[in-house]
Formats: C-alpha cells, structure tokens, sequence
C-alpha cells in the first residue's frame, strides 16, 4: 500500500471554480479608464478659479496704465493770450496713443491666456468667460489709470502755467473706445487656440475594430 504523492492539507493547483473569470481591479487594465474630458474637476471648483482669474486679470491693468502713460506719444500743445492751439495740426500723436494702448492690450492678452493655460492645462467656458471679463475690467482700469498719470486734464491750468509761447503735453486720451476691446478678444482667442493645440482630448472610439479582419490572423486549413 502506497502512500499519497499529495499531502490532503496542501492546496491544490487546479482552480476551485475553472469556469469563473478572473477578478479585475482597476490596476488590472491601465487602458480600461483613459483619461478623457470626464476627468474635468467639479464646476464649482471652475468657478471658483474663474473668479481668481478674472480679480488676476483685472488687476493687472493697473500695470498697463502704468506702460502706456510712459510709452504713448504725448500731444504737444502751446498757448498764446487767449486760445491753446495745436502745435502741430498734421501730427499723429493723438493716433500714436490709441495704438500704443491697443499694441500693449493685445500683448497683455496673450500674456494672462497663457499663463491661465499653464495654471489649468484646459480650456473651459467658466476661463474663457473669466479672461473676457477680467481682459475688459483690466483695460478699463488701465486706460483711466494711464490718463490720471499723464499730464493733467486742465490745459488752461496747465497753459498758465507754462506761459504764453511755450510748449507743454496735452491730456493723454483714448479716442477710439473700440481700443477697449483689444485685451479680451485676444485672451478669448489665445486661449481657445491653446487648447486646440494642446488641451485634453477624449479617446478616439474604436468603431471600426470589429469589422475589419487582423491581416495577421491565421486563416483556419478548413476556410
């Protein structure tokens, strides 16, 4: 009489029930769960960054009032005993000013879209939305700023003051308020045009897969 070659209280190799399937977790399959544009967080949480985004954007007009009271071309005016004339009547300085301020917009635009890219790494109507009024409060903010440290408003004031001949700086003013809207056209743009390019995108669906045959498949001999 032989003895067992296995032990009763070892386990055996075979599988208790060989027809149940394997249990998969969520490490079983990396590709099960790609990450697409569901992984977006929360939309609460988006409006709380829209408004971070829109006081940032905003307040950084403070910095283009500053650039364009520098930069813009002031209008040289004179005086004589009764009237302040032009010295210059063929001059652009007026023309000079509206496209300092739209050239500074344009590049403050790109500027704060981008950084917002890199802050969220995806678009979203709350950002666009935050960088279109943010963009605006920001050139509002810039151009009466830019206009409170150019020369002062009062040119009779001022025309005293420098005397009767002499040629002083006019007022620093905005003639085309459409220049306004220079700041959130580009963010809006920059930004939509960023997440084109590089922005999240959803798995592309395999609808095709299962109807196309795999030209590496073995054809069976009975085919």
């Amino acid at each position: 009489m032989t003895a067992p070659l296995t032990p009763d209280n070892e386990p055996s190799d075979e599988p208790q029930n060989p027809g149940a399937a394997p249990a998969t977790g969520s490490s079983a399959d990396p590709s099960a769960h790609p990450p697409s544009a569901a992984d977006a967080p929360p939309f609460g949480r988006e409006l709380r960054d829209a408004a971070v985004i829109t006081l940032a954007v905003a307040v950084s007009g403070a910095l283009l009032g500053v650039l364009w009271a520098w930069l813009a071309p002031h209008i040289p005016l004179v005086a004589d005993t009764r009237n302040v004339y032009l010295k210059n009547t063929e001059g652009e300085e007026a023309i000079g000013a509206d496209g300092t301020f739209v050239l500074l917009s344009l590049g403050f635009g790109l500027v704060s879209a981008a950084a917002v890219f890199l802050f969220r790494r995806r678009g979203g109507v709350p950002l666009v939305i935050a960088l279109v009024i943010g963009g605006l409060l920001g050139a509002v903010l810039g151009w009466q700023l830019g206009m409170t440290l150019g020369p002062t408003d009062d040119v009779v004031a001022h025309a005293k003051q420098a005397g009767t001949g002499v040629t002083f700086d006019g007022p620093l003013r905005l003639q085309a308020m459409g220049a306004l809207l220079a700041w959130p056209i580009a963010a809006m743009v920059t930004q939509l045009v960023l997440t084109g390019l590089f922005g999240p995108r959803d798995p592309e669906p395999e609808m095709f897969a299962a109807h196309w045959p795999d030209p590496h498949e073995q054809r069976s001999p009975d085919a």
